[in-house]
């Protein structure tokens, strides 16, 4: 059996797996039949679906922000605790530890009231302390960006795609009041985009679980030359 350690590792990609993706292609289906049902409506014909599938979406792609996001926190918690305890780090530097916890603390509260809220303003403050609570935990040293090729980097991906879930989150009720659609061409667009940084995700996301060995196995993979593709080999 694997131990804690790997087991903590791998609960980033089952969640996205079993929860995050599966939802996303629900969200997708409804996006779709609520907007050809809207483009009917608009020339005067009569749509068969139904017209819960708009409210669907809705409830739905809550879930799918609360899942993107919850998994973004849970990707960066791993590797900064982990760190922390086989460093020492504990010991070695409390505050930046209690800063972190607090972080962690302070940024998930923040995306939990950022659904309660009802007014534009506390929308904005608590989407904006979500955002920077999760670019901040990401420039820790203890997280591996893939600065070196960051078109293809996992991480880039998911902090951009969680963002973006916050801001469709905190814009959500600007759509039904904007008669203009300009904040639902924007929702369109944006998560458009974000559809594509998900099969990005998908992609470079299992990339990194052939790149990312068992705790125990680190100190051997790690000696191995990447550039040259050669391990050391045991005597």
């Amino acid at each position: 059996m694997m131990d804690f350690q790997d087991t903590w590792a791998l609960l980033h990609p089952a969640i996205a797996v079993v929860v995050v993706f599966p939802l996303l292609g629900i969200v997708l289906n409804r996006a779709l039949l609520t907007r050809e049902r809207r483009l009917a409506m608009k020339v005067g014909e009569k749509s068969k679906i139904p017209p819960i599938v708009g409210t669907e979406h809705v409830a739905i792609g809550r879930y799918l922000s609360m899942a993107v996001v919850g998994v973004t926190f849970l990707g960066l918690a791993y590797p900064i605790f982990s760190k922390f305890i086989n460093k020492n780090l504990i010991s070695e530097e409390p505050f930046r530890v209690l800063f972190i916890i607090a972080l962690f603390i302070l940024s998930i509260t923040s995306f939990i009231f950022l659904f309660q809220a009802k007014t534009r303003i506390w929308r904005g403050i608590f989407a904006t302390l979500t955002g920077m609570g999760l670019v901040l935990l990401g420039c820790q040293p203890e997280i591996y960006r893939r600065d070196h090729e960051w078109l293809v980097s996992h991480f880039y991906y998911g902090i951009l795609a969680a963002l973006l879930m916050i801001f469709s989150v905190a814009t959500i009720q600007d759509i039904y009041q904007d008669r203009r659609n300009r904040w639902r061409n924007a929702h369109i667009i944006i998560n458009s985009f974000a559809l594509l940084l998900f099969i990005g995700q998908g992609i470079t996301g299992a990339r990194d679980l052939l790149e990312i060995p068992l705790h125990w196995q680190k100190p051997y993979i790690y000696q191995c030359d990447s550039v040259g593709k050669t391990c050391p080999q045991f005597k």
